[in-house]
């Protein structure tokens, strides 16, 4: 069975979901991958859940399923976003107890889309059936960031991409995902560590730069042995050039 999720047991002894892809990429409802399926599977077991979600969206009644599936699960559910959650994946986030984001995740809203075809009324049948639908997301996104219908509309309407920083202003997240190799020092340590890397940086590319002009003007006999050697470098007027943008920085 070829589906779109993935259950295991995280380090922690939790459980974890995994979206990785298009949802519903196969099907949802014509074959063995169904709403009772991801269902049988999610309620098989208990405790708090952790759903890492990297998702283009998808089927939107699919992402409707899961996001009510996941408010009804008795456990607390933390939606991890390492990648993208955009469109129908974005509703599924919203089901989180607690939403974090990588620092260089991305989430997006947009109006829902479909394809019809036939007369003028198929077509204002469908134009009635998007906007049903269009009005349950802004449902579930609501309910999560406590925005007014209007902005969540036009949000929508204007295909919204949010990074981590403005998803957690505008309450669509709760936090950032922190490394925790890095929070785990003190912060004092861990200014200490940056600027004594980024001085160190800037000498050793000031003392390259240096190396390569003296090697540029060295005497007339020295160049001449090196005239038989590959050329390397660039030229000293372009290095005194970068070694002054350096200084004055």
């Amino acid at each position: 069975m070829n589906k779109f999720w993935n259950f295991s047991n995280g380090e922690d002894g939790g459980r974890v979901l995994r979206f990785d892809g298009v949802i519903a990429a196969e099907s949802w409802w014509g074959d063995e991958i169904t709403p009772e399926v991801f269902r049988g599977e999610l309620f098989a077991g208990e405790g708090d859940i952790t759903v890492w979600l990297n998702s283009p969206g998808g089927d939107c009644i699919a992402a409707s399923q899961i996001y009510t599936m996941l408010m009804d699960y008795k456990g607390i559910v933390t939606v991890k976003i390492d990648g993208i959650a955009a469109s129908a994946a974005s509703v599924i986030a919203m089901a989180g107890t607690q939403v974090l984001m990588a620092p260089t995740a991305l989430m997006m809203c947009h109006n829902p889309m479909t394809f019809a075809m036939g007369d003028s009324a198929e077509m204002q049948k469908a134009i009635d059936m998007l906007a049903a639908v269009k009005e349950t997301i802004i449902n579930a996104y609501a309910i999560k960031s406590g925005q007014g219908r209007t902005k969540l509309s036009n949000m929508m309407d204007a295909e919204t991409w949010l990074p981590a920083q403005t998803a957690i202003e505008l309450g669509f997240a709760d936090g950032m995902l922190e490394d925790v190799k890095q929070t785990s020092r003190p912060v004092d340590e861990r200014t200490s560590a940056v600027a004594s890397n980024f001085m160190f940086s800037r000498q050793a590319v000031t003392n390259s730069l240096l190396d390569k002009m003296k090697i540029q003007h060295r005497k007339p006999a020295n160049i001449a042995i090196m005239a038989t050697q590959k050329p390397q470098g660039i030229t000293a007027e372009s290095l005194e050039k970068r070694l002054s943008l350096i200084s004055h920085n």
